[in-house]
């Protein structure tokens, strides 16, 4: 037997052990609770949410694929990536593509909004198109969450969202947030206001969603998901929050965002 498939079985017998146990823990024909704002089944038999990630030419990868990973663990839920048009659509960086499976005009009712944020070409171009500012706007009056995350939440600002709103942007958004938005900043890991969910730069995207996972399936899912995905960061730096960095170190991690963008 091989190493990877011996890890395999140990792995499969795992999970299959703690069903097992799960089942006899479980009270005799208790019933199952259904996650608050879920949809109706869709075309795969799938009854939990439906989530649009939208990205455009130029966003930040992690922005989409952070949350991606957390939201598709959530029990039934329904994940697709959408943008402008169908097909492959790059990073700011021009190595990786991902594909969208729905172009805007194909998306119907969804659940949650997710907004991705991007590279300063890929910002100041979505900023720019009214087909995904009025898609935004309105997809918003029927979502049960709208969130953001990095400079997404410029975006959801230019769309009129975040009017008297605090909001979580990546710490070189904050500036143009409140200069040209109006919008007050608020140097958080995410921030909850009403169905609005706004988060830092990149990776706080994964915290945003396990809070939002939490808001759909309940803690102990998201819980659950946490550990699942192994999520326990001790970075061997700490240097990722810009209120404590020095302008040398945030001259520098400018510089290489700029010059890596194609």
């Amino acid at each position: 037997m091989t190493h990877s498939t011996a890890r395999r079985n140990v792995l499969r017998g795992t999970v299959a052990a703690a069903a097992l146990a799960a089942t006899a823990a479980a009270p005799t024909g208790a019933a199952q609770a259904t996650p608050a704002g879920t949809a109706p089944a869709d075309a795969k038999g799938r009854s939990g949410p439906t989530i649009g990630i939208l990205i455009f030419d130029g966003y930040s990868m992690l922005d989409p694929t952070g949350p991606a990973e957390v939201l598709s663990r959530i029990p039934d839920a329904t994940v697709m990536m959408i943008a402008e048009q169908r097909g492959p659509v790059r990073t700011d960086t021009g190595d990786v593509a991902l594909i969208a499976e729905r172009s805007l005009a194909e998306v119907g009712h969804l659940d949650v909004l997710l907004v991705s944020g991007g590279g300063y070409r890929g910002m100041d171009e979505a900023l720019e198109n009214r087909t995904i500012l009025n898609f935004i706007r309105e997809t918003h009056r029927h979502t049960r969450w709208t969130t953001s995350v990095c400079s997404g939440g410029l975006l959801l600002a230019a769309a009129g969202l975040l009017k008297g709103r605090k909001a979580a942007v990546h710490w070189l958004a904050a500036e143009q947030l409140q200069k040209r938005f109006g919008v007050t900043y608020s140097p958080q890991r995410y921030v909850h206001s009403g169905k609005i969910i706004t988060s830092a730069g990149v990776s706080a995207g994964v915290d945003m969603s396990l809070y939002l996972a939490s808001l759909i399936a309940g803690e102990d899912t998201a819980r659950a998901i946490q550990l699942a995905i192994e999520y326990d960061p001790q970075p061997p730096f700490d240097s990722g929050n810009a209120a404590e960095a020095s302008d040398e170190l945030k001259r520098r991690a400018a510089e290489l965002l700029s010059a890596s963008e194609v």
